[in-house]
């Protein structure tokens, strides 16, 4: 004889894989690691320096 399956437990596990593969998607397309911040970040002060010293003072 087969065993019986809560289906809430069944839906509701299928409602959590569903929500984190929504979640990885997400990730993969919009999220950055923190590295990859500080990097943008450290590129951008190094032009805004490199663009400060290039400035002529009248």
């Amino acid at each position: 004889m087969v065993e019986p399956i809560n289906l809430n437990k069944f839906r509701k596990a299928k409602a959590r894989a569903d929500k984190e593969q929504r979640a990885q998607e997400n990730r993969v397309k919009h999220g950055r690691t923190k590295a990859e911040k500080a990097r943008d970040k450290q590129e951008a002060k190094r032009h805004e320096d490199t663009v400060d010293q290039s400035k002529r003072e009248d």
